[in-house]
């Protein structure tokens, strides 16, 4: 396989939660590319998204502010800041004009799930 360069005009944004507020998710890496790993850019406005990671994350913020609320506690991030979220962590993804780079491993994270939480 050659190295590959995805275009940004070519990442498709998916509405993955709101109202209120939106929250969208455009995968760029996926088992098309990389057997082991998945990565891709998301937005977060003024919106809670509820999730439990399976899989191991990095956030990197390029815009805005990204917050995760987990454990009672919630964690916040800004440009150029990176954040590890481990895998089996219970969250919400949050944000106020927040747009992230978020890689997860292993990237075929569905196919070795036996049931969906």
């Amino acid at each position: 396989m050659n190295v590959q360069v995805i275009r940004k005009e070519d990442i498709e944004l998916v509405h993955r939660g709101g109202p209120p507020g939106i929250g969208r998710v455009g995968r760029t890496i996926s088992s098309d590319l990389s057997p082991s790993m998945a990565a891709g850019i998301a937005e977060f406005d003024q919106c809670s998204i509820k999730w439990q990671v399976h899989y191991d994350e990095i956030v990197h913020v390029l815009e805005g502010t990204f917050r995760l609320q987990t454990g009672g506690k919630e964690v916040e991030a800004g440009p150029g800041d990176t954040m590890w979220i481990p895998k089996g962590t219970k969250l919400a993804y949050e944000g106020d004009k927040a747009r992230i780079f978020y890689a997860v491993y292993p990237g075929n994270w569905r196919e070795k799930l036996t049931i969906y939480e």
